[in-house]
């Protein structure tokens, strides 16, 4: 006897595409981007703007110059040849993110191990999530400083990526030179990223050993310093010999016409970048001496931004903060973070009124 159609019907409903069992696994991220209508110290983006030359830039571009497919070769050679290194070990990115997914994607297959010290940037664990690889976590103390020797001790033959932000988010708290390099010679089976988006506020960096050290990448961002996090820009630099098997997982046109047209200027606007350096580090000074002052441990930044410790009442902070018109973020979610608090760094002006509202909510936590 035939089947009716509404039993075809129905068997038809129950064969749904699926997504693999590795996706379903994922972590999710939902960035609270929403309503951000105050001082922004929430995403330590820069808090002021981009340089001008930029602005111009943007002004020249035509509508004609956008019905092309973007070409980032020419201006991956300019910002190679800026940094001191060979294009063929630079790829431009969108974002810090894709660097990270595409590394990941290129590197780790099952069996393999991505090694972690945290508390750290989210994303290295859901991008390793999605592979199938298994993350291997290794905790800082209490006092957020690098733990060099538990993740030297965690290295094993199934390593296969060390990833390292340094400085660290969201502790502001860095590995030395040394420290990494001994990482990387003690695990030549893996790849080393060391991630430094928080390059320009601490000055210390390994990108002169890419190329040199044969397992070492070094990513950095365009949304810090620079001030371009809406145009999506970061970078990769690693070994020529590494860096074509990345370049087969990344996307040939990832990177937009109107980030790769701004980015040269951005970067030869060094006047404009010292001067928002400068501000940001004179302000973390100011702002760090405003924490102390109404008691909240903090932890030693090297980074635009400052992580403290509220306690219990973190959420309410948080709260509070937003109705005195700044926006900062609970990290209380990361490990051994419970109960702390993000706060940016932004310039001068911004941060004494993000003092004056740290005071007043203090008063107003202290007396509840």
């Amino acid at each position: 006897m035939s089947e009716t159609t509404s039993e075809i019907t129905a068997e038809i409903a129950t064969r749904r595409p699926a997504p693999r069992a590795r996706v379903k696994a994922m972590p999710e991220y939902h960035p609270p981007l929403g309503s951000r209508d105050a001082l922004r110290l929430d995403f330590n983006e820069n808090t002021l703007a981009c340089s001008a030359k930029v602005r111009e830039v943007l002004g020249k571009i035509s509508t004609g110059a956008l019905t092309r497919y973007p070409e980032r070769g020419p201006v991956e050679a300019l910002v190679a040849a800026r940094l001191g290194r060979k294009a063929e070990e630079v790829a431009l990115t969108n974002g810090v993110d894709e660097a990270i997914h595409v590394l990941f994607e290129a590197f780790l297959e099952e069996g393999d191990e991505l090694l972690l010290p945290v508390p750290t940037y989210t994303m290295y664990e859901i991008y390793a999530s999605s592979t199938d690889a298994r993350t291997v976590t290794v905790l800082a103390g209490d006092d957020l400083a690098f733990p060099f020797e538990r993740l030297m001790a965690a290295i094993t033959a199934r390593t296969k990526v060390i990833a390292i932000a340094n400085p660290n988010s969201p502790s502001g708290t860095m590995a030395t030179r040394d420290q990494l390099l001994a990482i990387a010679e003690r695990a030549p089976q893996a790849v080393v990223l060391v991630d430094e988006a928080y390059y320009h506020f601490h000055g210390e960096t390994l990108l002169d050993m890419v190329g040199v050290v044969p397992n070492l990448f070094v990513a950095r961002t365009f949304s810090k310093a620079y001030g371009l996090a809406g145009l999506r820009l970061g970078l990769l630099a690693g070994p020529e010999e590494l860096m074509r098997w990345v370049r087969r997982v990344l996307s040939p046109y990832s990177v937009n016409s109107l980030a790769l047209a701004c980015l040269p200027a951005a970067m030869e606007d060094t006047e404009y970048l010292d001067w928002y350096v400068g501000e940001v580090l004179a302000a973390r000074t100011k702002f760090e001496a405003a924490i102390d002052e109404v008691g909240l441990r903090r932890w030693p930044s090297r980074a635009n931004f400052v992580l403290v410790d509220v306690g219990a009442k973190h959420a309410e902070f948080v709260k509070r903060m937003k109705a005195e018109g700044v926006l900062v973020r609970d990290r209380s979610n990361d490990p051994g973070c419970d109960g702390r608090v993000r706060i940016t760094i932004g310039t001068l002006e911004q941060m004494g009124h993000a003092g004056e509202a740290l005071k007043g909510t203090m008063e107003v936590l202290g007396a509840g």
